[in-house]
């Protein structure tokens, strides 16, 4: 006969979100560390009263919780019918951080605004998503149009890497067309094999035509939004918005991934297009300003092209004739 724990529930499965087991990846004790200080947390050895290393083991607080019948913040029950074991990972079932999101539309701040998924929006032509291009490989960089990497995507901003450049034929393999189908503004995250998956960045005017790599997801305001890029960049950086990245995004052997769940990602919506905007001033004011210097700089290597710079699609100044010739006919 099989024992039957007292915690056991027919209906209910118990899932532990431990960050630590009290092992290092080497297989070593792992110390605890104070957050604030920096320095090793140290307790009294039962053995000799020594003040010895304290082990961050929050897998076993948790299980010393279960088997008082006690909860802590990363030890929850889910109903057996919500698991899935094509979804068999702890993270995706704590709810924390959907909890976190859930108070905060309840407070003053987000007072007036309503809520719904990305998956949502996208349905009713909130929001529009496309994915990347593709990959091009590396014997091909040898041209003019920039390739776009998820290790580009940068402190919310697209970052040009000069030598990661492909022919426009081959552009346009990728492209599928003359055009990238890219627009100014547009919000750009990386999808998967990256740690700063759920940052997004924002595409700069002259930047559109760059191929991305397949494994990100372009977003951008749908037809029926009563709101602009700004705003979505403004919503999409929230701390109660980027947290929720943290449930969906599962660990592979090689890489993570983040495949479509992300459309489960709650997100603020405004009230009506002045409330949008009064909101993410902010947010318009920064890359606006930004664009506008860019221009500037811009205008300045067109009448001093001695530098080595990227600004846009094409190099700054020092590039040929030929290259500036092929740049400006794809990047009106």
């Amino acid at each position: 006969m099989i024992h039957r724990p007292s915690w056991f529930r027919d209906d209910e499965i118990m899932v532990s979100t431990a960050p630590t087991c009290g092992l290092t990846k080497g297989g070593r004790l792992l110390p605890l560390v104070d957050r604030t200080t920096g320095q090793r947390v140290q307790v009294p050895d039962p053995e000799t009263g020594e003040l010895v290393d304290a082990v961050d083991d929050q897998l076993k607080i948790d299980m010393e919780a279960l088997r008082a019948g006690a909860t802590t913040a990363t030890l929850r029950f889910v109903k057996a019918t919500e698991v899935s074991m094509r979804r068999a990972v702890p993270m995706y079932y704590d709810r924390r951080f959907d909890d976190a999101f859930d108070d905060d539309m309840k407070s003053e701040r987000f007072r007036a605004f309503t809520s719904m998924t990305i998956g949502e929006a996208v349905k009713v032509g909130l929001l529009s998503i496309r994915n990347g291009h593709g990959s091009p490989t590396q014997s091909v960089r040898v041209g003019t149009v920039p390739y776009i990497k998820v290790s580009d995507l940068r402190a919310g901003l697209v970052n040009i890497n000069p030598t990661n450049r492909v022919p426009f034929a081959i552009a346009e393999k990728f492209w599928r067309g003359r055009s990238s189908g890219l627009n100014a503004w547009d919000l750009i995250c990386p999808e998967r094999t990256s740690k700063n998956i759920g940052d997004f960045c924002m595409l700069m005017p002259g930047q559109e035509q760059v191929v991305t790599t397949k494994e990100v997801i372009v977003v951008r305001p749908g037809k029926k939004a009563n709101f602009d890029p700004f705003y979505l960049m403004w919503a999409l950086t929230l701390n109660i918005v980027r947290d929720q990245w943290r449930r969906v995004i599962f660990m592979q052997t090689n890489r993570e991934d983040v495949g479509d769940r992300y459309l489960a990602i709650r997100i603020p919506i405004p009230r009506d297009a002045d409330h949008a905007t009064e909101v993410s001033q902010p947010f318009r004011d920064y890359y606006q300003n930004l664009a506008k210097a860019r221009d500037e700089l811009r205008a300045y290597f067109a009448a001093k092209p001695d530098h080595h710079f990227f600004i846009g699609t094409a190099e700054e100044g020092a590039a040929d004739v030929a290259d500036l010739e092929e740049d400006d006919a794809f990047s009106q």
